[in-house]
């Protein structure tokens, strides 16, 4: 039993891992392909915010836990955000109202697909009910 339960979970961290893995790779693709319109319609930017969202809330889904949720958003983030900045010789990656669609966007994406996961056992479902969790005595 002990060495099931180990087992489990480094599987477990390993895919929490590779969740955080792929939101960096979404992060570092998107911010470079959004840009792309058909017309004046950002139509990469509108997809990325979708493909983002589906992502986040898959992982939470499919692991039943909101921190699966927000790892993928984490990673998007971290390397999104920096993209957006613009650097001394004028370089900026992200800009314009494709770039104002695809980091707000992305942004309210990720808040909504980490609500509608579902909670883990341990992730404060005493503050949602207004409970404290009963201790073992």
């Amino acid at each position: 039993m002990e060495q099931r339960s180990h087992a489990e979970a480094a599987l477990k961290g390993a895919a929490y891992g590779m969740l955080f893995v792929l939101g960096l790779a979404m992060g570092l693709v998107g911010g470079f392909t959004q840009a792309f319109k058909v017309g004046v319609v950002p139509v990469a930017a509108i997809i990325w915010v979708i493909v983002l969202f589906c992502v986040c809330l898959a992982a939470g889904r499919v692991m039943r836990a909101r921190l699966a949720a927000a790892l993928p958003a984490l990673g998007w983030l971290l390397v999104s955000m920096p993209l957006s900045f613009q650097l001394a010789p004028g370089d900026l990656v992200i800009e314009g109202w494709s770039g104002i669609i695809y980091l707000y966007g992305g942004m309210a994406a990720v808040v909504v697909a980490f609500y509608l996961s579902p909670p883990s056992r341990r992730d404060g479902s005493w503050l949602l009910r207004g409970q404290l969790p009963k201790s073992p005595t």
